[in-house]
C-alpha cells in the first residue's frame, strides 16, 4: 500500500466535500424550488462531468489553469504559482468534476419535502432562513449524506482528471488511482492488486452506506 498517495486522496477528498457542501445545499436548494427559462440547461451544464470523459473535462481544466490562458494568469498571480501540476490544482479540478455528485442528490432531497410545510412555516412568521435551518435542512438530511459520502468515494479514486490536471509527482499530486497506474506499468501486480481491493471495498460500503440511509428513511416517513 502507498501510504502517502493514500493520505493525499484521502486530503484530496476531504477538501473537495468541504468546498462544495455549502455549494451543493445552495444550488441544490435553488434548483429544487425555482423555476425559471433555461433551468434545464443549468442543471444539462452542472451534469456534463457525469457524461464527459475524465480525460476530456482533465484537458480543459488544464488549458484554462495553465499559465498561457487569462483566468490561469490570474491565478498565478492570485497564488504564486502555476495551478498545474500542484495540489491546488487538483482541487479546483476535484471541485469541478465532482459537482454533480454534491449537487444532485441535494436537490432530490429538497424536492421531495412537501410543499405544504414550507408554506405551513412561511404561513407561521418563520423567517426563510430559520425554515432553512429547522425544518428542510433535517428533512433533506439523507441527500446530504448521500452527496458528502459520494462525493468522496467518487474523489478517493479518480483517475483521469488527476493524471491530465496534476500529472504524477510523489507527495504533491500522485494519488491512490495514480499509484494503482504506477504499480501495473511496473508489473508490480500485488502491490497493484492490494491497493485495487481496497478502493473496491470502501467503494461497495460507500454506495451501500447511501441505500441504507435511503432505505431507513423510507421507512420511516413512508
Amino acid at each position: 500500500m502507498d501510504w502517502e498517495a493514500l493520505l493525499l486522496s484521502v486530503k484530496l477528498s476531504a477538501l473537495t466535500v468541504l468546498f462544495l457542501l455549502p455549494v451543493g445545499v445552495i444550488t441544490g436548494r435553488w434548483l429544487a424550488y425555482s423555476q425559471f427559462y433555461g433551468r434545464s440547461m443549468v442543471q444539462a451544464f452542472l451534469a456534463i462531468p457525469l457524461v464527459l470523459p475524465p480525460t476530456v473535462l482533465g484537458y480543459y481544466l488544464l488549458v484554462s489553469l495553465g499559465g498561457g490562458s487569462a483566468l490561469g494568469k490570474i491565478l498565478e498571480r492570485l497564488f504564486g504559482h502555476t495551478l498545474v501540476f500542484n495540489f491546488e490544482g487538483l482541487v479546483i479540478a476535484s471541485i469541478i468534476f465532482n459537482l454533480p455528485f454534491a449537487i444532485q442528490p441535494i436537490q432530490r432531497a429538497f424536492e421531495a419535502i412537501p410543499r405544504e410545510i414550507r408554506e405551513a412555516a412561511a404561513c407561521c412568521g418563520m423567517k426563510p432562513t430559520k425554515v432553512l435551518w429547522r425544518i428542510e435542512l433535517p428533512l433533506a438530511w439523507t441527500g446530504i449524506v448521500s452527496a458528502i459520502t459520494m462525493t468522496f468515494a467518487h474523489t478517493l479514486g479518480e483517475f483521469g482528471v488527476v493524471l491530465m490536471v496534476g500529472g504524477n509527482i510523489p507527495g504533491e499530486t500522485k494519488t491512490i488511482a495514480i499509484a494503482i497506474y504506477d504499480r501495473v506499468q511496473a508489473f508490480d501486480n500485488n502491490s497493484a492488486a492490494v491497493m485495487s481491493a481496497f478502493l473496491l471495498a470502501f467503494s461497495m460500503m460507500a454506495i451501500a452506506f447511501t441505500y441504507l440511509i435511503t432505505d431507513r428513511n423510507k421507512n420511516t416517513y413512508g
